[in-house]
């Protein structure tokens, strides 16, 4: 094949459609930017976590208990001759007296000695970091959140407890923590050797005892943890290193990462729709020049490759700006999501990353363009005597079934490599092909029954308007799809985040508590009850918990399951510390699945029935009948699964994973928890304040202030989101441009045949305006219930939560879609009512 002649019949051909062509590149650009803006960024947010690793725990070590460290195990931290400082964590409420002693459920954290070791802690004012860790203090750092909220100054007092401390100024930064953390549990700092004074280190509080090891730089924090767990192991020591930090906050990051990069790919995906679309209606208005060409001589092959290299060269120009608008728009992204990391990200382009972007793009475009080029193959000589058309071929087109194949496993293929998981690469790669199928299948339904319609008692330009849609060369499935999936995505999104907070709210439902109150002593319910039944609050459901670790699980004992990595039962499941409950009777929130629940046994019996929750049951493969041995404080009680439950876990009442009889914990050491519900946010108010005055041991969740808390976290991540989407909101605007101005011809040489035919100018917007709207509602109404349906499968099995899905949601989007498309029709057939009939009609002379 002769090059040069390929490459300048290319360059020559291409004069007169370079502007349309370069339009069709822009189809993919934007899908290029955010792949090359995501990657680019993870790579950033790679070397920000090498660089400041040690920043991610502010220690080399962390070795955490739920009671204070063993002398044996203080010792063996002493000796290992680095710096120690030392924390005592519990939810608490505080108290506000400048703000009419409002309160606030609030992480408090009793701290001395100099953590964090790495990275700065960041305060307002400045140089008040170390205020509650100087000797004799009373000072406090408030979350910079309950700063602005109760509208605090330096020096304003504070209660934690039975003691009042004074504000030394507002926390804005910790290392290793986020933001985002810290909205849900907004935290205070106070001096460890205050908390005597508090009174909420009392029996039966729930406190998070941590010690932070600066280590030498001869040591390994990897292989003091392998020692300490070797020879403390009964003591169910928690450990965190840099090391496990990093390979955690890696592996969420992966996730966040995985996902947004499927969306930009939809978005690259979309536009490959378009560029397939276009190409093919340029093609279609080529085909004269080709039979010219081979009537000249030149063959098939040759003619295929001139518009080959024109579409590689329209792919090389998307991914270039691609490339381009992905670096800049990686400045964004860290503003996006800064909120969420405990570090900051220094900016650099990650030059790998935005030549897999381009690489991608250019191969998505490539490919769909050379769907419609192999049509040139059957392009005959005689065309060039005969009307400019292409017989579509009746019999399997192999090349055609052979790249629409390798287009459908590379969707796959990507979805597989971002995700890290091919169950779910593959659910990805067919929901989206499914998604666009559906979307099709829907454009071509209707454009045959609009064909098959009986509009003769509609007015003319409602007819004329609706034949559009069916008439050749009509834009119904192209603008159908790229509208659909952008509409898809966003009210997707918007139905998930509905569902999720009606859930935890528990819209709908005025019975359900609104207010937990938890670390209640054994004494302290009866005045408890007594106060509610002042304040008017119904006790509507308690509970005592009594706190356990598991010994021993079908005759083996914890540590020998951890050991024996066949068992892949996770570690979570087997190590962490219980809070269980005992009762005669099912909460309104359980339901048994399989065996019975025993109500009452006696104190001797062994061994005790319990019940499990089934997702507990599951990751510990657990089955009725199966035993299991727990530490309760010291004491061995051995228990055997008698039934299996489901646990409503999003509603706001006390639920648990294991549930024991009555008659065999009441004398065990045990707190309570208790739900009520209250009118009004004045009354919740008022109650909380009572309770905090009169038993300061005991902390409240108030649900408004849960929902108002998830409500802000999920916005913000919502919008992260909802900004990746916006990318494939936009590609679908770019299809429609680009659809359209494809279609501009056709409606140039209609406008003209109509205007011979009398029609006016009035008539001709009109029936632009009636295509375009229904097109527009279509639109809307296909991806809104596709994402109705798809939010209902999100709810059931991913969320687990009964599905939520306001139609106002639907009526919003669609008017959007509707507008839009209303628009890009109008601006893109701008002047196509102006064009003079002559100047069409010497054309087809």
């Amino acid at each position: 094949m002769n090059l040069r002649f390929t490459f300048g019949m290319a360059w020559r051909d291409s004069r007169r459609a370079r502007g349309r062509l370069l339009l069709f590149s822009f189809s993919v650009v934007l899908g290029i930017a955010a792949l090359v803006a995501i990657g680019s960024f993870t790579a950033n947010l790679r070397q920000a976590i090498e660089d400041q690793a040690k920043t991610l725990l502010g220690a080399d070590l962390s070795v955490g208990s739920r009671s204070p460290l063993s002398p044996e195990v203080q010792k063996a931290l002493d000796a290992l001759g680095g710096e120690e400082a030392r924390e005592v964590a519990f939810a608490s409420m505080a108290v506000f007296p400048t703000s009419q002693n409002q309160t606030r459920l609030v992480s408090a954290r009793a701290v001395s000695g100099a953590y964090p070791f790495y990275g700065d802690v960041v305060t307002l004012p400045v140089g008040v970091e170390r205020a509650p860790r100087e000797p004799g203090s009373d000072a406090v750092l408030v979350e910079e959140s309950l700063f602005t909220l109760y509208g605090l100054k330096v020096g304003d007092p504070v209660k934690l407890g039975q003691h009042t401390f004074r504000v030394a100024g507002a926390l804005h930064k910790m290392p290793g923590e986020s933001a985002a953390v810290a909205m849900l549990q907004p935290r205070i700092y106070f001096p460890l050797e205050r908390l005597p004074e508090t009174g909420l280190a009392g029996p039966g509080s729930l406190l998070r005892y941590r010690t932070f090891v600066k280590l030498p730089p001869s040591r390994s924090a990897e292989d003091i943890v392998k020692e300490l767990r070797d020879k403390f192991g009964s003591q169910r020591l928690n450990f965190d290193t840099v090391e496990e930090r990093k390979r955690e906050l890696g592996q969420s990051l992966k996730n966040v990462y995985a996902f947004l990069s499927l969306v930009g790919f939809v978005s690259l995906f979309l536009g490959g729709i378009g560029v397939a679309s276009a190409v093919a209606v340029y093609i279609r208005d080529k085909v004269s020049t080709v039979a010219i060409l081979r009537c000249l001589g030149a063959s098939a092959a040759q003619s295929f490759a001139i518009y080959l290299v024109q579409g590689v060269a329209l792919g090389a120009a998307g991914a270039a700006a691609g490339a381009s608008l992905g670096i800049a728009v990686q400045l964004i992204v860290p503003l996006v999501v800064r909120d969420f990391l405990p570090f900051e990200v220094s900016f650099f382009v990650s030059w790998a990353s935005v030549a897999q972007g381009m690489i991608a793009g250019l191969v998505i475009c490539v490919v769909f363009c050379v769907i419609p080029l192999l049509s040139l193959r059957r392009v005959s000589p005689l065309l060039a005597l005969r009307s400019a058309f292409i017989e579509k071929a009746r019999r399997f087109d192999f090349w055609v079934g052979l790249l629409y194949a390798i287009l459908l496993a590379s969707v796959a293929g990507f979805a597989v490599w971002q995700t890290g998981n091919w169950r779910v690469g593959l659910a990805f790669a067919a929901g989206l092909i499914v998604t666009l199928a559906v979307l099709a299948g829907v454009a071509r339904a209707f454009a045959w029954a609009a064909r098959r319609l009986n509009v003769r008692t509609l007015p003319y330009v409602w007819r004329q308007g609706i034949a559009n849609l069916h008439r050749p060369n009509n834009r119904t499935v192209l603008l159908l799809v790229a509208l659909g999936l952008g509409t898809f995505l966003l009210v997707v999104l918007a139905l998930s985040r509905e569902t999720l907070l009606a859930q935890i709210g528990g819209r709908g439902a005025a019975d359900r508590p609104n207010l937990l109150f938890f670390d209640i002593q054994d004494d302290q319910i009866e005045p408890l009850a007594k106060l509610f039944a002042r304040e008017g609050a119904p006790m509507i459901a308690q509970a005592p918990i009594v706190t356990m670790r598991l010994s021993q699980l079908k005759g083996r004992s914890v540590q020998q399951i951890l050991d024996d990595a066949s068992q892949h039962i996770p570690s979570w499941t087997l190590k962490r510390e219980y809070r269980s409950t005992f009762r005669d009777s099912l909460s309104s929130t359980e339901k048994i699945l399989s065996g019975e629940f025993v109500s009452h046994v006696a104190p001797d019996v062994s061994p005790i029935p319990i019940s499990v929750e089934e997702g507990l049951a599951k990751e510990m493969k657990l089955a009725l009948g199966d035993e299991m041995i727990w530490d309760v404080q010291g004491v061995p009680l051995t228990t055997r699964v008698a039934s299996l439950r489901t646990v409503d876990w999003q509603r706001l009442q006390p639920n648990f994973f294991i549930v024991f009889p009555a008659g065999v914990l009441e004398s065990a050491p045990k707190t309570f928890v208790v739900a009520t519900r209250c009118a009004t946010p004045e009354d919740s108010s008022r109650l909380q304040q009572h309770v905090v005055q009169q038993f300061p041991n005991i902390s409240a969740i108030d649900l408004a202030t849960i929902l108002q808390t998830l409500d802000n976290i999920f916005s913000k991540v919502e919008f992260v989101v909802r900004f990746m989407a916006l990318f494939t909101m936009a590609t679908g605007f770019v299809v429609l441009v680009g659809a359209v101005m494809t279609g501009r011809y056709q409606r140039v040489r209609e406008s003209v045949l109509l205007r011979t035919l009398g029609a006016n100018r009035r008539q001709l917007l009109g029936i632009q305006l009636v295509e375009y709207a229904i097109l527009g509602a279509l639109a809307s109404v296909a991806g809104g219930g596709l994402a109705y349906v798809g939010n209902s499968l999100l709810a059931r099995f991913v969320f687990h939560v009964p599905v939520v899905a306001p139609p106002l949601i639907l009526l919003w989007s669609a008017g959007i879609v509707v507008l839009l498309t209303l628009g890009t029709g109008a601006l893109a057939n701008r002047g196509v009512t102006r064009v003079p009939p002559l100047e069409v009609l010497r054309e087809e002379t």
